[in-house]
């Protein structure tokens, strides 16, 4: 019997979505709502062909409503009944170690945590609360980013601040990109389960790499926020702490503009002064601008120290893979990046990697390196048919 998913991304001025139907997990259709909060917005919808259009409506309730419309208009679906569930991305679930079937004590849970991702719970809640309005028989799934790294011992996710922060504050390592580490887990699980000692690093805008063990989270670059691990498009990534306060002092500036300048305007955008976005910031270097060349050296460095540190974390490593925008497609940082790792037996087949084979190693590399494309929505959608079914 088929039965119908939606998977939506809600973020500040849009909301992506895409409506799957299973046990096939075909892509039925997908599309994004941009500029929302304006006089108008923009709407692209993929189905068998793609369109976009400029609509007179302000609010994620009126994208809900106009999407819900759409669909049955165009003759996706013959009816709302036929939608099983929908699934929200939610960025912070704080110590929640499962996807989640919404109600009130979900949604005051989302609402109690939008302190630790201000940019990014509230806007989730607002997709929810949209679909939960206009379609209020249909399970709402809450899918947590933070929900795979809840099997991180506390000696990797405790600080060394005084205790009572975490007793009290729950300050700790939460780690994010959960459901893109768990869908290449328990990919590799399926297909390759010799490899059970495997770093995943999902490299895009936003970057975070995980240590995963037999299928569970070890360790991860992102902590208490997504700001923390790796330098990224346009976030900082670790830094010393002081420079933080000194900062403060010297520029005379507000938590917020520290929060916006180490968010917004540092990583790939403030070493290279070119970009945010590593595609730009790779051209730029290969047309020898030096600061952009600085900036993938940086990142470069980073993704490899991070990999040999989770080595000894999972004392052993079976495999290295590469996933998201970066990862998947910058055949060049994979090289980067495996050029400093020849002390763990790292290397790789010149031409597989150009290629964006799904296994890049040679036949002498000792680790074997991956190049697998994640799919969050389809993870999603799983957590929703099992909760659903259930």
């Amino acid at each position: 019997m088929e039965k119908i998913v939606f998977v939506i991304n809600s973020g500040s001025s849009s909301l992506k979505f895409q409506l799957m139907n299973f046990p096939t997990e075909e892509i039925i259709c997908k599309g994004i709502f941009e500029r929302i909060g304006g006089t108008s917005m923009d709407f692209t919808m993929n189905f068998k062909e793609k369109n976009t259009e400029v609509i007179n409506l302000s609010t994620h309730k009126e994208a809900v409503e106009y999407l819900l419309e759409q669909i049955i208009e165009m003759g996706i679906i013959d009816s709302l009944n036929d939608i099983e569930g929908v699934g929200h991305r939610v960025a912070h679930g704080g110590s929640t170690p499962d996807s989640q079937i919404v109600d009130d004590q979900v949604i005051k849970l989302i609402d109690d945590l939008s302190i630790f991702a201000p940019s990014h719970n509230p806007v989730n809640l607002t997709g929810i609360l949209a679909f939960k309005e206009i379609l209020p028989e249909v399970p709402q799934v809450a899918v947590y980013d933070t929900a795979f790294h809840q099997t991180i011992e506390p000696e990797y996710f405790i600080y060394p601040l005084p205790y009572k922060y975490y007793e009290e504050n729950k300050i700790r390592k939460y780690g994010f990109h959960g459901t893109s580490h768990k869908f290449i887990a328990d990919t590799l699980k399926e297909t390759n389960p010799e490899l059970k000692k495997v770093v995943n690093c999902h490299l895009g805008n936003g970057a975070s790499i995980c240590a995963i063990d037999d299928g569970k989270s070890v360790n991860t670059s992102m902590g208490f926020t997504p700001l923390a691990g790796l330098m990224m498009g346009s976030r900082t990534g670790d830094i010393d702490p002081a420079i933080v306060t000194y900062l403060m002092r010297l520029e005379n500036a507000t938590a917020d503009k520290l929060d916006a300048i180490m968010y917004n305007e540092s990583g790939f955008l403030g070493v290279s002064g070119v970009s945010n976005d590593a595609r730009d910031v790779e051209e730029a270097a290969n047309n020898n601008n030096e600061r952009a060349q600085l900036a993938m050296k940086m990142f470069a460095n980073r993704v490899a120290q991070t990999i040999a540190t989770y080595a000894v974390d999972l004392d052993g490593l079976d495999a290295v893979v590469f996933t998201a925008g970066i990862g998947e497609n910058s055949n060049t940082m994979r090289e980067a990046v495996c050029e400093q790792l020849s002390i763990l037996g790292i290397e790789l087949d010149a031409d597989k990697n150009e290629q964006n084979a799904e296994w890049i190693q040679s036949d002498n590399s000792r680790v074997k390196v991956g190049v697998i494309p994640t799919d969050e929505e389809l993870m999603i959608a799983r957590d929703v048919l099992a909760l659903t079914s259930n």
